[in-house]
């Protein structure tokens, strides 16, 4: 599969520089297996869109704080009305050749696992073993009262069921990387169910929203994957946030080289051993053609 997938993106490898590929050759070759930090960048030829510009600035609203989810019913009303839409889009999405690239490299022993900050579970869908959520996912959803779990897809036909006019295809938003959506409309008649389990517990994404902490044994195991091993790769993050950047600093304290694969200006740049400009499935794609 994967080698077909690698021949249908043959004219992609041309515009990578023979000298980029060469350089990223061979800090997979000097280092690796190399831990590998993945961000929204590598999703967007899912069809996910991003957060940032190339200059690392919002495209959009800033996410939902966490802060504002857990005290207003208002601000839960507004969020759960729009990832009726939003969601739609992560749903769908499938892995693209960037995430099929590094399942293929973690293979190889070429990479030891996967830090993502992303959501959307791509990675695991493309065949990668060993990958840290540092974010969570965004296909489950948590009570913040009693801690019960369910699939994201059963509390949206709850919703979808409460809240039909929701569901018509004439309401359009812009979809966010986690399944939020840019949408102008009177929100304050959408009904949001409460846990049945404990009656009045919040449900609430399992992801990390801005303002929340990333639980410790997720960042335990990142740190673990990082102590495994001898270099990090980030692909498709422009690192403006610190749960991500912290573990490129924690490279260079202990003398470990980092490279990165992005379009644009990231948090990074005067740490980086390397840095190659281009999208994360045109880089990758050529980086294995360049070994098979």
């Amino acid at each position: 599969m994967f080698e077909g997938s690698m021949a249908a993106n043959a004219h992609q490898v041309c515009s990578i520089a023979a000298d980029q590929r060469a350089a990223l050759q061979a800090f997979l070759a000097d280092n690796g297996p190399v831990a590998v930090l993945t961000g929204a960048g590598i999703s967007t030829a899912s069809g996910i869109p991003d957060y940032r510009d190339n200059q690392g600035e919002w495209k959009r609203s800033p996410p939902i704080q966490h802060r504002a989810f857990m005290t207003s019913h208002a601000a839960r009303q507004r969020y759960w009305a729009r990832a009726l839409i939003g969601f739609r889009i992560l749903a769908e999405a499938r892995p693209n050749a960037a995430h099929r690239a590094l399942a293929e490299l973690e293979r190889q022993g070429r990479v030891s696992g996967i830090i993502t900050q992303n959501v959307d579970g791509l990675h695991q869908r493309a065949g990668s073993r060993r990958v840290v959520d540092l974010h969570g996912r965004a296909d489950q959803v948590v009570c913040m009262g009693c801690g019960a779990r369910q699939m994201r897809h059963a509390l949206h036909e709850e919703l979808s069921s409460r809240n039909p006019v929701w569901c018509s295809e004439a309401i359009e938003g812009q979809a966010a990387p986690d399944g939020d959506a840019d949408l102008d409309a009177d929100f304050s008649s959408f009904e949001v169910p409460a846990c049945g389990r404990c009656g009045d517990g919040i449900w609430k994404p399992d992801v990390v929203f801005f303002g929340d902490n990333v639980p410790s044994t997720v960042s335990a195991a990142a740190h673990q994957l990082l102590e495994d091993s001898a270099a990090l790769l980030v692909v498709g993050s422009s690192l403006m946030v610190y749960s991500g950047f912290r573990f490129v600093r924690a490279c260079r304290a202990t003398g470990r080289p980092v490279a990165c694969i992005n379009l644009g200006r990231t948090r990074a740049d005067d740490l980086l051993a390397l840095k190659i400009e281009g999208a994360a499935e045109e880089v990758l794609v050529a980086l294995l053609a360049d070994t098979s």
